[in-house]
């Protein structure tokens, strides 16, 4: 039944997306492969057939994912929300945590329009908030793709360096975040944000590298 369930709101989602979104049908390709790659992740991580149960940390992943969003906006021009419907749509999935979905939408906006550095950006994000905070290799080429269409938007580098840290590649992630600094104006609203973390990240690095007693 779990099956059943899953691959028809895939299609439903298809569906929707090609009729109510007008997305173009040059981009059916991209999302339907992001959609089967959810349903790949049902296969190997679900269990269609245990019992639904309400579980406590469904509430933190809705609000983790708000924040996320809410810091990607911020670093992109001041906080300007998109008004690309897809990207929209995205946001507010991610928002409550269905990142597998927003991420398949990011990827259908992207594919739309490849200079939008921002829906390479969501598509990134929702990708490793999808795959549980690891660095896919999908994350890390839609970070590259984010940092090609806008080399100038610091959400990129904060993000992946962040995404790098969090899977224990503590020096490049501190070379994103150094390197952003670096190219950014002394007033950038980010500027404190970075060096906050990379003073933090050096005391952590420093402590692993110190003998044990």
């Amino acid at each position: 039944m779990g099956w059943v369930l899953a691959t028809g709101l895939a299609a439903s989602a298809l569906l929707a997306l090609a009729t109510l979104f007008k997305v173009p049908r040059g981009s059916w390709e991209a999302i339907a492969a992001a959609l089967v790659f959810g349903l790949a992740g049902f296969a190997w991580q679900g269990q269609p057939d245990l019992a639904g149960a309400p579980k406590a940390p469904v509430q933190s992943v809705a609000q983790s994912g708000k924040a996320l969003v809410e810091a990607r906006q911020q670093l992109s021009q001041g906080g300007v929300i998109s008004i690309d419907r897809l990207l929209v749509t995205a946001d507010a999935l991610s928002r409550n945590g269905a990142f597998g979905d927003a991420a398949a939408l990011a990827i259908g906006a992207a594919d739309r329009n490849p200079g939008n550095a921002d829906a390479w950006l969501a598509a990134a994000n929702n990708l490793v908030a999808h795959a549980d905070g690891n660095l896919t290799p999908a994350a890390r080429y839609a970070y590259s793709r984010a940092s090609e269409a806008n080399p100038e938007h610091p959400g990129p580098p904060f993000f992946l360096g962040l995404a790098l840290a969090r899977n224990g590649e503590l020096e490049q992630g501190r070379a994103m975040w150094a390197g952003l600094l670096a190219r950014s104006p002394a007033d950038a609203p980010w500027t404190e944000e970075i060096k906050a973390r990379l003073a933090a990240l050096d005391e952590f690095i420093a402590s692993r590298a110190k003998p044990v007693q």
